[in-house]
């Protein structure tokens, strides 16, 4: 097997497919995480900033509650799309690296991420946050747990490609407390890992195997490195591993479970 053809948990290109839909399944958790963030250090009038926003729902979710909001994400394309939707024009929006912004030191009460920030190489990504942070100041952010039991947006890739080649690092490495907190407790003090589950919904197999073809951008830059051949065969893995989920009308439901992590910056007074 070719490295083309194997997984990677990092797509490079997240302007592929339309991340809205992925956005849009996952909005629920931007909310949460918000929430959660509010319960440590109200947000209403703190400086908070969204790091690896996407189309931004947490982003905006903040800004609805009172917060001064910055949202940043590395991919323009995304950051258009966060900017026209409904609310926009009270977050500032940053094309930036998640690990190098280029904001303000100590400049915001609050960092948050729905699902981005696990993407991002973790030593730059946690020096960062620590940069911007305000003494005392809260990050909260949401990650996948890895689901031994399977899912069928991603056992099907390792079944038809082969497990992908060790790495430095991957986003459900976030999803083991035990590594938050070999990565956090230096800095950070009072962390917190919550854990839940995520339902999928999708109104068929047809238009689940759709958003993996066509929308979710991690899963069409895979099929995209793919042969005619290979690819037909991984999409077929994907339509039995969601068939296997469908109630007795067709829908698609499936459950992933999450984490929403917190923690706060130590003081150094």
């Amino acid at each position: 097997m070719s490295d083309a053809q194997l997984p990677d948990p990092r797509p490079t290109n997240w302007a592929a497919g339309r991340y809205q839909a992925v956005a849009d399944q996952i909005a629920v958790i931007a909310d949460e995480v918000v929430t959660t963030a509010d319960r440590l250090r109200p947000v209403q009038d703190t400086r908070l900033v969204d790091l690896a926003c996407g189309t931004g729902s947490a982003a905006l979710a903040a800004a609805e509650a009172g917060a001064r909001v910055t949202g940043v994400d590395l991919t323009a394309e995304l950051i258009a799309i966060a900017s026209m939707r409904p609310g926009a024009d009270a977050v500032q929006w940053v094309v930036a690296d998640a690990a190098h912004t280029g904001l303000p030191e100590g400049g915001f009460g609050t960092v948050v991420s729905n699902m981005g920030i696990i993407f991002v190489e973790p030593t730059s990504l946690v020096a960062e946050v620590t940069r911007l942070l305000a003494p005392g100041g809260v990050f909260a952010f949401s990650t996948w747990i890895r689901d031994e039991a399977g899912n069928p947006f991603f056992t099907p890739i390792v079944e038809t490609l082969g497990a992908p080649p060790a790495a430095a690092y991957s986003p459900d490495q976030w999803g083991d407390p035990d590594v938050v907190h070999s990565r956090l407790d230096v800095g950070f003090n009072d962390v917190q890992f919550e854990t839940d589950s995520h339902t999928w919904q999708f109104d068929s197999v047809e238009s689940a195997v759709r958003f993996i073809s066509d929308e979710s951008p991690m899963h069409v830059n895979l099929l995209s490195r793919l042969d005619d051949a290979t690819r037909s065969r991984l999409l077929d893995a994907f339509t039995a591993a969601l068939s296997a989920q469908t109630d007795d009308d067709g829908r698609v439901a499936f459950d992933a479970p999450y984490a929403v992590v917190t923690a706060r910056k130590i003081r150094n007074d």
